[in-house]
């Protein structure tokens, strides 16, 4: 900026704090977030315009703008893990808001700073810098005290501290400015001993621990007396009692508290002039967008917003420019609903109509669709307070029925379910859901086990595309023009209240819109399903019937033992306390073992570890678990570092949460099986995920040891044996595996002999077989097979142009499936399940319906990321097939122990997981081992290993 405008006043704006302000004031007040009529979300935008017009007003900058945070990672989440890792998920309903409202803001000419790698607090710091050495006036508007430290009467700068009511103020100025003496009197420290204060004290807000012990109160008075933390450490032997332990002890935390505490004044954004002086806006642009966003108190004062940014009230743009204009910002659309009259079956006359209606639909080529409301997520705790069902296409076929609502007409509960109960539980009466097992274990915890589902909307979009979310909101918008359904935060339900205190009208509509949509999608859906015949024989065979066998799963769960997890915890602590003090004495002093940034100075710095071996970070080399895995070895600290995080994730992720998901009355743990998030085909787990616990570790055996049966049963494991090798064999028709398997050969042993040229074989050269056998699926190239096996790249590469030589075949195969992905899109696992690729480079779309002939995989120029997509493509049919292979099982396998009392509990990989009676386990293991072997048919025949035990690591 020119130096010589010395009047000129500069404004900057903390974006992120002024817009969690406006959200917050709206969402715990009384009334509710505030929303345009269609459901869009608008207290952000209302809330950081109003306070933005009280400044504008008060100030009356000449120049502007607005710093806001970014979703990566900053370089103090790089130095510290825990860094803020303390803080709530962001609330659903505030993203879209701050999307629009930063839409707004750039309509209005109002600049936007972000920086990668850095916080909104360093942008706004960086240019106060800037803009003070240029002598200009700067005044920072936040709610965080934070950038206190930033004040500096010297420069002219000072802080604008917003007022807790200031985004609902109507009048008034909405903060209160702070200089050097008000920051003083407000925390006890100066300005330039804020970073300090907060080095020592901590910061709860941002996860910062500071000195462990060591309170505000304490901090002002060693601040007081010593000025700053470096003169404090100076003076150390003058500071008497526990103040002097605890500061010697937390020395290291202070140091990493002052770097996370401290404002970066050196983030990559530069002061340029015109960039941040205001000249007003395009008012048609402005007032559309208002006007879109029903923000009418604004749009009231639109004139007086264009004065204040250095517009003039009749200041449009000349050109025709404005539809164009208006298509760049992302705003919702606001669609016309759809005016669908849901019948309230409020009476018993009613509800025997309904019902007399509902037992005609008895046609599995016409199902009804039906939904539930409830007042939790989890329908083990949730309570039901309405049902919808929809029968037809006309906007009156459907209808709901309140049971649990806080007001209104609600029908008993009991009869309404016992009326219900012969259609639910009718499989002679076809139903369709979107996300079925919902639904299903709602029923079910009501006393009714529903049968005659025929189709679930979310799988079958599943099977279609897996690569694309399936939620009813997506599915309508890809769907179904015109309708749109609503979200639930759309429905205005004020925190601390359920969809229970909304009226029942409404409720009504969202409903029955809910299961309208369904009752659409299931037509629409089925139509693309039809037109590809592997797929409709994949989710009609496979992924439908899935649905109950995994409900079945959720609902039984599997039994911990609370107590031995409790003493294991007890266990690790001192394990832990233990690593730590070795780590200490490896290298004579203490650190923090969670701070990357100290972490890399010991190694890299201090003892002067191997630099090639990391890469450079904004803090330093990185520390992360590759990293070190390659420097384990060269000193001892590093294993130490390995086995303490290891050590640490287990036991906060598995043996502390494991006893506080369990179910208190039956000591159970119900995860969910998800069955349409992998793009493989693979299910995945969560809440708790039981599919990430490790094998190989004795450690990780003692958690498995912690999962036991009922009294009276036994767990079962029963393991595919090198699954995705025979699948391999099978597609490839590579000869050499092919006979391995058939002819029941140690498949890695066969691997090494031809690799070494002989036939007596080590179990260190057997070990070398079994990592290239497996890398080859995964597309291992040489570094990272000599990595792992301790080999020179120069040996990797060798041995892996010997396994091409030796298993021709099998590349052959790989490669062509990389051919396909390119010229069909997609690949295809033996059951006909596709995975797509959609590739940008201008390149590999050219190549798009060539035959796999005229593809030559080694012209092609590719990025990391097309090279990494390609791998994916090889190795998909493969990971595909298994989990192909797999559900099978499960299907058959649920069929088998319907006349048994044994219980499938887990899907974890190639393993399931059954818990059988003691006296069921003779007649049924052969049973197990044989319906598995058997689920699919190949080349070569599939093996399962079966073993029964009292805990889940004595079946390994």
């Amino acid at each position: 900026m020119n130096s010589g405008e010395q009047n000129k006043l500069f404004i900057l704006i903390d974006g992120h704090s002024l817009a969690f302000r406006a959200y917050y004031a709206f969402a715990k007040s009384r009334s509710g977030p505030l929303r345009t009529s269609s459901g869009i979300p608008t207290s952000v935008c209302f809330g950081f315009l109003n306070s933005l017009m009280q400044l504008l007003e008060t100030q009356k900058p000449t120049y502007l703008a607005v710093a806001f945070d970014l979703a990566a990672p900053s370089f103090r989440h790089e130095a510290d893990v825990n860094y803020k890792a303390n803080r709530q998920e962001t609330p659903e309903e505030f993203r879209p808001d701050l999307t629009n409202l930063q839409s707004l803001l750039a309509a209005m000419n109002i600049p936007i700073v972000t920086s990668p790698g850095y916080e909104a607090d360093d942008v706004l710091g960086t240019l106060a810098k800037q803009a003070g050495d240029n002598g200009y006036t700067v005044k920072i508007l936040t709610g965080d005290r934070d950038l206190f430290q930033l004040v500096d009467e010297e420069k002219k700068t000072t802080v604008l501290y917003l007022d807790i009511n200031a985004v609902k103020s109507t009048s008034g100025q909405g903060y209160t400015e702070f200089n050097s003496q008000a920051v003083t009197e407000k925390l006890g420290v100066t300005p330039k001993q804020v970073v300090d204060f907060k080095a020592l004290c901590g910061d709860k807000s941002d996860n910062i621990p500071g000195v462990r012990g060591i309170g505000e109160k304490t901090a002002i008075d060693l601040l007081k007396k010593y000025d700053n933390l470096e003169d404090i450490y100076t003076n150390l032997e003058s500071i008497k009692g526990m103040v002097k332990t605890k500061l010697l002890e937390g020395k290291p935390a202070a140091e990493s508290s002052r770097y996370l505490a401290k404002i970066a004044l050196d983030a990559p954004v530069s002061l340029e002039e015109e960039k941040f002086r205001l000249r007003g806006f395009d008012r048609r642009l402005v007032k559309a967008l208002l006007e879109r966003l029903e923000l009418k108190k604004i749009l009231q004062k639109l004139d007086q917003i264009q004065q204040y940014l250095g517009g003039t009230p009749t200041l449009e743009l000349t050109s025709d420019a404005d539809s164009n204009q208006l298509s760049l910002f992302d705003l919702p659309p606001i669609s016309p609903p759809v005016l669908i009259a849901p019948e309230i079956i409020d009476t018993l006359p009613k509800l025997d109509a309904l019902l007399a209606k509902l037992t005609t639909f008895t046609n599995p080529h016409f199902p009804v669709a039906w939904d539930t409301e409830t007042t939790d997520l989890n329908p083990r705790v949730a309570k039901l307070v309405g049902i919808g069902c929809c029968w037809g296409k006309e906007l009156n076929a459907m209808a709901y029925i309140p049971i649990g609502h806080q007001s209104g007409d609600n029908l008993n509960l009991e009869i309404v379910l016992e009326k219900l109960r012969p259609i639910l539980a009718g499989d002679n009466y076809p139903k369709v859901f979107q996300n079925a097992k919902f639904d299903i274990d709602v029923f079910y915890h009501q006393g009714i086990t529903v049968k005659g589902l025929v189709f679930d909307t979310m799988v079958a979009s599943y099977v279609l595309h897996p690569e694309l979310t399936h939620n009813l909101e997506d599915l309508c918008d890809r769907y179904l023009d015109g309708i749109t359904s609503l979200s639930y935060k759309s429905l205005g339900i004020p925190g601390g209240k359920t969809i229970a205190d909304l009226d029942i009208s409404t409720t009504a509509n969202y409903c029955g819109l809910d299961a309208y949509a369904t009752y659409l999608l299931r037509e629409k859906l089925q139509a693309e399903l039809t037109k590809i015949p592997s797929l409709y024989q994949l989710f009609s065979e496979v992924e439908s019937p899935l649905v109950m066998v995994l409900w079945q799963m959720e609902n039984y769960g599997i039994k911990i033992n609370v107590n031995y997890l409790k003493n294991l915890s007890q266990q690790l602590e001192r394990d832990l306390a233990d690593i730590e003090k070795k780590a200490y004495e490896s290298i004579g002093e203490t650190f923090n073992l969670s701070s990357p940034k100290q972490l890399s100075e010991i190694l890299f710095d201090r003892l002067a570890l191997n630099r090639k071996k990391s890469r450079k970070t904004k803090t330093g080399y990185s520390t992360d678990q590759s990293v070190l895995e390659k420097l384990q070895g060269d000193h001892p600290l590093v294993d130490y570092i390995l086995e303490h995080r290891t050590l640490s994730k287990l036991k906060s992720t598995y043996v502390d949460a494991l006893p506080k998901l369990a179910e208190p009355k039956t000591a159970r743990v119900h995860t969910d099986f998800n069955q349409t998030i992998t793009s493989t085909g693979r299910l995945s787990s969560s809440n708790p995920n039981l599919q990430n616990i490790p094998i190989r570790s004795e450690f990780s055996r003692r958690i498995r040891q912690a999962f036991i049966p009922e009294d009276g049963y036994l767990l079962v494991s029963a393991d595919y044996s090198q699954i995705e090798l025979r699948i391999l064999a099978h597609l490839s028709q590579e000869p050499v595996l092919l006979e391995a398997y058939r002819s029941n050969q140690d498949v890695h042993k066969v691997t090494a002999q031809l690799l070494f040229d002989k036939g007596e074989i080590t179990p260190e050269e057997r070990s070398l077989g079994k990592t290239i056998n497996f890398g080859v699926i995964y597309g291992m190239g040489a570094q990272k097979f000599a990595r792992e096996s301790k080999l020179t790249v120069e040996q990797g590469r060798k041995f892996i142009e010997k396994y091409h030589q030796r298993y021709a075949q099998v590349f052959e195969y790989l490669e062509n499936s990389k051919k396909q992905a390119i010229a069909q899109g997609y690949v295809e696992t033996i059951l006909g399940r596709r995975r797509y690729f959609n590739f940008d480079n201008p390149l590999l779309k050219r190549l798009r319906g060539l035959s796999l002939h005229d593809i030559d995989l080694d012209s092609l120029k590719l990025n990391n990321e097309e090279a990494q997509l390609l791998r994916s493509a090889a190795n998909a049919p493969i990971q595909g097939s298994s989990a192909d292979i797999i559900k099978v099982a499960m299907v058959k396998l649920a069929e088998v122990l319907q006349n048994y009392r044994a219980r499938l509990l887990l899907q974890v990989h190639d393993e399931l997981v059954l818990e059988v009676p003691r006296e069921e386990w003779p007649s049924l293991e052969s049973k197990i081992k044989t319906t598995m072997e058997e689920a699919v048919s190949l080349t070569i025949p599939l093996l399962v290993e079966i073993k029964a035990g009292d805990n889940w690591m004595e079946t390994k």
